[in-house]
């Protein structure tokens, strides 16, 4: 493979603006700018949490979506770039529903929390919704995948589904929420 980044710094953002993969420049602060961000944090989050003692399964399942991420990321910055497949959609949805089978049904909202590893878990959860809706926000102005779109409302699904399970294999209980104002 060939050096992509022989030179860190190019002082071509000084003024306010970044490249996208096209070659075009936008601001940025742009939404476009402020998605490749959201997903970029998400995609750290996800790295803080492998620091952690994660089972496995879950090391394969989440090293997976951080390479997706950084695929969603390109789709981003590169207009009309399509990376991300419907099968994708599919195997999120198979994992949830694989790792939810082997937890308690839930009868009470759960707070972020427990374990640190589920505590970054339910960070990335979070920082997810964040993406997501940065995402549809800029699908309203400019075209992006529905693939993309399904994919960040499905992770965070399994985001929290894993919240529970990193909680569970750590022997520690989900804080649940009380409504003690009702």
């Amino acid at each position: 493979m060939a050096n992509r980044l022989s030179k860190i710094y190019t002082r071509t953002g000084d003024s306010g603006t970044t490249g996208l993969g096209d070659g075009s420049r936008t601001n940025k602060d742009s939404l476009r700018v402020e998605a490749m961000g959201d997903v970029d944090e998400l995609n750290s989050v996800i790295g803080i949490m492998l620091t952690e003692n994660v089972p496995p399964a879950l090391v394969n399942i989440l090293t997976e979506i951080q390479h997706d991420l950084f695929n969603l990321g390109g789709e981003i910055c590169i207009p009309g770039y399509v990376v991300l497949q419907a099968k994708r959609i599919q195997e999120l949805e198979l994992a949830i529903d694989t790792q939810n089978a082997s937890l308690e049904p839930l009868k009470e909202f759960i707070l972020p929390g427990g374990s640190k590893a589920a505590a970054y878990c339910h960070l990335a959860r979070t920082v997810c919704r964040r993406a997501e809706r940065k995402l549809v926000q800029l699908s309203r102005a400019e075209p992006v995948t529905d693939i993309s779109l399904q994919y960040l409302n499905r992770l965070s699904d399994l985001l929290f589904v894993i919240c529970r399970i990193m909680n569970k294999e750590a022997g520690v209980s989900d804080v649940l929420w009380k409504n003690e104002r009702a």
